[in-house]
């Protein structure tokens, strides 16, 4: 199966696309960010990335997309409402070549790939790195954040019983 994970921002969404085997092995395909013009309207950036989403899922056979829950920090809840565009870009992108989408809590991706839930990001990227066996740490960070998305969901899809991360009636509390 292939993967594709996505840190999603408007900045620049980080993807990470890898392959998983029937031995659970897994190995890298591709990664990088997409970046959109900041200096322009929100839906040309939109646009921007819809068009960067759209070709990476079209270059790769994927048959699974994962993406990371929104989350609000009371100091900063216009970094969830800013990333919630972003999300919307991708889930819509996936829809539209239907390819199935698992939702992820950023502490359940942090706590599969490190062990801890409240990783930092150079925690993340280690871990990454010596999880795909990479020669030098993935950058920028939002790279190795995508990457752990896939990992993470890679992890999910082969237990059922922990599928219902992936059911949308869940993100409406």
């Amino acid at each position: 199966m292939i993967i594709c994970g996505f840190d999603p921002g408007l900045r620049q969404t980080g993807y990470g696309i890898i392959s998983v085997d029937e031995d659970d092995a897994i190995k890298l395909i591709e990664a990088g960010v997409l970046r959109a013009d900041p200096h322009a309207p929100l839906a040309i950036r939109l646009a921007e990335l819809a068009a960067g989403v759209d070709e990476v899922l079209d270059e790769h056979d994927v048959g699974l997309v994962a993406v990371e829950q929104i989350y609000s920090h009371y100091q900063r809840p216009r970094t969830a409402i800013l990333m919630a565009h972003a999300r919307g870009v991708i889930l819509l992108e996936a829809a539209r070549q239907n390819i199935n989408v698992v939702h992820l809590p950023a502490t359940t991706i942090k706590k599969h790939v490190t062990g801890n839930g409240r990783a930092t990001k150079e925690q993340m990227q280690r871990a990454v790195c010596q999880a795909l066996s990479l020669r030098r740490l993935p950058e920028p960070p939002d790279v190795a954040d995508a990457l752990a998305v896939a990992m993470c969901a890679s992890a999910v899809s082969r237990r059922p019983a922990k599928l219902a991360a992936n059911n949308d009636d869940l993100l409406t509390a």
